[in-house]
């Protein structure tokens, strides 16, 4: 079911224009802190468009494909002069924290972003994205083993969620995607 909806998702976004946006209503608000210990909200604090996906570091799963992919979306459209931040928000807060999430983040791409915080706040960010999060089962090797959701939102500088790209699709598709969406680069 979710390989269906991501490939129905896909076709969508590929056919969509900038000016379609969603048809429904996705993002909002979030104060979280990044793997420096400075808060960062929704809002890009550099003017950048965002990637933002929902995981975790230490995932044998989705974020093994949905990183990589990030970091290549970035490179691509950073070729094509447009300046966008990966940022992954964690749904592991208790194995992602400020002093874990920078070393294995930075092998990604050196401006990825780990961000997390106070459950509270955390919660606060997965409401407004709709994001899921089930711990399935302990891993000895990878800890807490989580369902969660698996979409990459492209987000504007403002912190409005722009399209979804799900994480199966290839750089040069994903990367077609985000750029119906970006402001012509200067």
């Amino acid at each position: 079911m979710i390989k269906s909806l991501a490939v129905s998702l896909a076709l969508w976004a590929g056919a969509a224009t900038a000016q379609s946006g969603l048809p429904f209503d996705l993002g909002g608000s979030y104060a979280l802190i990044n793997q420096y210990g400075e808060t960062r909200t929704e809002i890009a604090p550099d003017g950048r468009a965002q990637l933002v996906f929902f995981g975790y570091v230490n995932c044998p799963d989705i974020c093994t494909a949905a990183f990589p992919l990030m970091a290549d979306i970035t490179t691509a459209l950073e070729a094509k002069g447009h300046d966008i931040t990966p940022v992954m928000i964690t749904i592991a807060p208790d194995q992602d924290t400020v002093d874990t999430m920078q070393a294995p983040l930075s092998k990604w791409h050196p401006d990825f972003i780990g961000l997390t915080g106070a459950p509270a706040a955390l919660h606060e960010a997965y409401e407004a994205f709709s994001v899921d999060i089930k711990p399935l089962f302990q891993d000895p090797e990878y800890g807490w083993i989580y369902a969660h959701g698996s979409f990459i939102h492209l987000l504007d500088e403002n912190g409005k969620v722009m399209t979804l790209i799900p994480p199966i699709i290839g750089t040069e598709q994903a990367t077609d995607i985000a750029l119906k969406y970006l402001e012509p680069a200067s």
